[in-house]
């Protein structure tokens, strides 16, 4: 780390620093980018989990995760599950389902899932 990199590092914001380096953590991978992404529309788009909850819909429990890829985040919900194996924070993984809006955000329903390294 050079003395360019220290001083770019002091005089750039977290959120663009997080931005850069997650936009190049995924750009080796030919996904549709999650800023990009069109609802209604089959995709398939990673990205790293930036939260993870246990919330109940309807009386059914169901853990929602929240990735984001840089360009943008989407919610992905697993109905009828309170856990699910391998999926932590900081993760990464590629989801591929049909996103659709709920309110102001982009909600994938238990799409299929893999584990990205």
């Amino acid at each position: 780390m050079g003395l360019r990199d220290i001083r770019k590092n002091l005089l750039t914001d977290k959120k663009e620093i997080d931005t850069e380096r997650l936009c190049s953590r995924f750009e080796q991978y030919d996904f549709v980018s999650l800023g990009d992404m069109k609802c209604r529309q089959r995709v398939k788009v990673a990205g790293e989990i930036k939260r993870m909850r246990i919330k109940p819909r309807s009386g059914i429990p169901a853990v929602e995760i929240v990735i984001s890829d840089g360009t943008g985040e989407i919610t992905v919900i697993f109905s009828g599950r309170r856990n699910i194996p391998g999926i932590d924070h900081g993760g990464c993984i590629m989801i591929d389902g049909v996103p659709h809006q709920d309110g102001d955000r982009t909600v994938v329903l238990n799409p299929a899932y893999t584990l990205l390294a």
